[in-house]
């Protein structure tokens, strides 16, 4: 099993040093190798993402991604976030799987990640304008749509589209294609929802969603929202997936340079993202939910200082090792 690891930028590294410290305990045969991304990366090679870890990438089974973007980069013009940006679009990971529980809430959003006005035509005009560009292909949105139904099948079978159709002209394509491959799915609800309104209720009412499927800006917003309601951004975790290939696993938080290299991030979010990687780049679903018990086992004892506690990142990371080492279920990975 091949893991490549790209610590990044800021905390990166440090979430990262855990997050595989944790899966090595769960996978010791794991063939683990590490490269840059992000700024240095940027200031070393003049590519946020060279070749070499591209490389490594696409021979991976999976791919772990601590966060990118901090660092003075105007001597470039290129930024360490177009790093992530064309790793994504490389692998071609167009669903963004991230997962949001707690005692009240269970949901999924799935966000398209490859399309959009993320990678829309962008520039300025000579009168000074600047613009952005939108634009969704059916086939891209189809996937990604159809990645939503089975998530939903799989789960509550409740899915929820969101879209911005009484505006947008791409939104209107969308809930088209959402209506007509709801045929293929007689088992799943499907309803739809304007993006305004889709934030106001998972405010008031997130126990009300199952899986919320969304194009990449909104999906980005509507995310953070949920983020914050189940614990906020340093818990969140989530899987880019595709059709092929290893899929990207990050964190949800940032590079968070006002306390990298204190030791004091938590690292809740990438070990997590190591469980979504063990369950959908390894294939390891039981390993997955014994790596989730244990870090659930650890965090309610030891606390980071952004949940009150005064625990290291790795005295955490520690922590969940011993939980996995204590667990009277453990089974070999290869069982």
């Amino acid at each position: 099993m091949k893991v490549v690891f790209l610590p990044g930028d800021g905390i990166g590294p440090e979430v990262v040093a855990e997050a595989r410290k944790v899966l090595v305990a769960v996978v010791p045969d794991l063939e683990a190798s590490e490269h840059l991304i992000g700024f240095d990366a940027l200031a070393q090679d003049g590519d946020a993402l060279p070749p070499v870890t591209l490389a490594a990438c696409e021979e991976a089974d999976g791919v772990l991604l601590g966060a990118v973007g901090s660092g003075d980069y105007s001597w470039s013009t290129s930024n360490p976030e177009d790093g992530m940006f064309s790793l994504r679009r490389a692998l071609d990971v167009y669903a963004n799987v991230r997962p949001f529980r707690t005692a009240e809430i269970d949901l999924l959003i799935v966000r398209e990640l490859v399309g959009g006005l993320y990678f829309g035509e962008r520039g300025t005009r000579a009168d000074g304008t600047v613009y952005d560009t939108c634009e969704y292909r059916p086939d891209q949105v189809d996937r990604v749509l159809r990645r939503g139904f089975e998530l939903a099948r799989s789960r509550r079978g409740k899915l929820t589209s969101v879209d911005k159709a009484n505006v947008l002209a791409t939104s209107r394509m969308w809930r088209e294609r959402a209506l007509a491959l709801a045929a293929d799915y007689p088992d799943v609800e499907l309803d739809h929802l304007l993006v305004d309104t889709a934030a106001m209720r998972l405010v008031q009412a997130p126990e009300s969603f199952d899986v919320i499927v969304t194009e990449n800006t909104f999906g980005d917003i509507l995310s953070d929202i949920a983020a914050a309601l189940s614990g906020g951004l340093g818990l969140a975790a989530s899987a880019s997936l595709g059709d092929s290939g290893p899929g990207l696993f990050e964190p949800v938080h940032g590079t968070a340079p006002d306390i990298a290299g204190q030791g004091i991030a938590n690292p809740t979010a990438a070990i997590r993202s190591v469980a979504m990687l063990l369950e959908h780049g390894l294939d390891l679903p039981d390993q997955a939910a014994r790596l989730e018990a244990a870090l659930d086992r650890a965090a309610t004892t030891v606390r980071t200082r952004d949940q009150g506690g005064s625990a290291s990142t790795a005295e955490l990371g520690d922590a969940v090792v011993a939980a996995l080492d204590a667990d009277p279920s453990k089974e070999p990975a290869d069982a």
